[in-house]
């Protein structure tokens, strides 16, 4: 979904060259782009992008190497032999944005951005999913969602597809406008606004205004799919009429939601919903866990139908969406007697997503009866002033779901390890390297171990050590 079909062209030299206003002195087609030479695929073509750290010219030999079917240059690059495959641009970042733009100009798909305060990735993955089930999608791969990664995603849109799902983020006011302008969407969805990366943002509110950028480049009439259970969604909505929406779809739990949520019954692993589109009821399972998912999914499905889509195939599509690494994804790994459950929640948090992450965790029964449910919580960055605040508030969260034992890493976690009762309280550490052996003394079979943290916290090298201890210990 996040690519092109191999060996159907994306873009011919000719049609590259016209798009950008470059010069490609030999004929080429290429079947991708890529702007990693350590990623890139055979048939890409490779955009030697200039940052403060690297500049992609010094790379081009190895994207060739790679098989790249050409380079997206604003200079000849030393040591390549006469007759090269090259466009030659003025600037590549330019160059990279006029070709996302003709891309958009070119293309039919009905196209669907996605931002919000928690949630983007997972419902990207989740829409797209979905849509693949009723025809050719395109989806922004992992979370390319920036003023780089979202031109890149758009210029990968082949002309054949019928659905283009991007993600826009943003850190700063004022960046998702431009990003929006540029993928011109049919369909807008803000999944919520909640505390998140607030530290360069006054209020919430200002965090609200600057995800409703995302309006801005609607296309004209185009939808606005809004949660209805969020304090924002009257605010949002308003934003979204006033940039000239031509309707406003809310989903939610509430009665007054177009797309509700009826009951969500978690199963092993993940669970069955049942929802009503637009007065229709309709049960569908999805692999996710949570009831925070399964109220993304009924968005994902308040956008299918506002892409013309058949929202009964697409809800078929969605049980075969699986979560991705650091996102919910689940392990079973052996321990001395038995074996434990793992979920992976180590990429991104926020007061919101470890207070859901708390829920799913609570929801998760054991596999024997002295099994555990234990939470291993690092850092949420980028909260700014109220960042102690936030981490001290979750040991009510945890308190009210019966989680069994808490450990946490970080000195922001610090203020929660000092508010949980003496009984749910774990070990801390000041950074997450140190937790890795005390979790490994401490697991025993039937537990349930939640990880997450910020990025930043690097809670993902614990699960990748658990993972890779427990794949150690099965070879003979």
């Amino acid at each position: 979904m996040s690519r092109p079909l191999h060996n159907v062209p994306l873009w011919t030299s000719a049609e590259a060259a016209a798009a950008t206003g470059g010069q490609a002195p030999e004929p080429w087609s290429a079947t991708g782009v890529s702007i990693d030479s350590r990623s890139v695929e055979a048939g890409d073509l490779f955009v030697a992008l200039a940052g403060p750290n690297h500049d992609g010219h010094d790379f081009v030999q190895a994207a060739f190497e790679r098989a790249a079917a050409a380079a997206m240059v604003s200079r000849p690059p030393e040591a390549q032999p006469e007759g090269a495959p090259l466009l030659l641009v003025v600037d590549t970042y330019d160059g990279l944005r006029t070709l996302a733009a003709c891309a958009r100009e070119r293309s039919t798909a009905h196209v669907v951005a996605i931002t919000g305060s928690v949630g983007k990735t997972g419902t990207k993955e989740l829409l797209a999913g979905a849509l693949a089930g009723c025809g050719p999608t395109l989806a922004s791969a992992g979370n390319l969602n920036n003023h780089i990664g979202a031109p890149l995603s758009l210029a990968r849109l082949p002309q054949s597809a019928a659905y283009g799902v991007f993600e826009l983020g943003m850190n700063h006011a004022g960046e998702i406008a431009p990003l929006s302008r540029l993928v011109r969407p049919h369909t807008a969805l803000i999944t919520t606004i909640a505390p998140a990366h607030t530290e360069a943002f006054p209020s919430l509110d200002a965090v609200a205004d600057a995800k409703a950028e995302i309006f801005e480049g609607l296309e004209p009439g185009g939808t606005a799919v809004l949660n209805r259970d969020n304090t924002y969604f009257e605010r949002l909505a308003t934003a979204a009429c006033t940039a000239g929406a031509g309707s406003i779809v809310s989903f939610g739990e509430s009665a007054d939601a177009d797309a509700r949520l009826l009951a969500w019954h978690p199963a092993a692993s993940g669970g069955i919903v049942t929802a009503t589109i637009d007065g229709d009821e309709i049960d569908y399972e999805i692999a996710f866990s949570g009831r925070h998912w399964a109220l993304n999914s009924v968005a994902v499905l308040a956008c299918v139908q506002a892409a013309g889509a058949s929202v009964k195939q697409a809800a078929l599509s969605l049980r075969t969406v699986a979560p991705v690494a650091g996102r919910g994804v689940r392990h079973c790994l052996p321990v001395q007697g038995g074996a434990y459950e793992l979920i992976d929640e180590s990429y991104n948090a926020s007061p919101a997503a470890v207070r859901a992450a708390i829920a799913t965790l609570a929801e998760t029964t054991p596999s024997t009866s002295g099994g555990r449910r234990i939470a291993v919580l690092g850092d949420m960055l980028e909260l700014g002033d109220e960042g102690p605040r936030w981490h001290a508030e979750l040991a009510d969260d945890l308190e009210a779901a019966a989680i069994d034992l808490v450990f946490t890493a970080g000195p922001l976690m610090a203020h929660l390890h000092r508010a949980l009762d003496a009984a749910r309280r774990g070990a801390h550490a000041p950074e997450s390297e140190s937790l890795t052996d005390i979790l490994r003394a401490e697991i025993r079979a039937g537990d349930v171990v939640l990880v997450k943290g910020s990025l930043g916290s690097r809670m993902g090298p614990i699960v990748r050590r658990l993972v890779a201890d427990a794949s150690a210990a099965r070879r003979p």
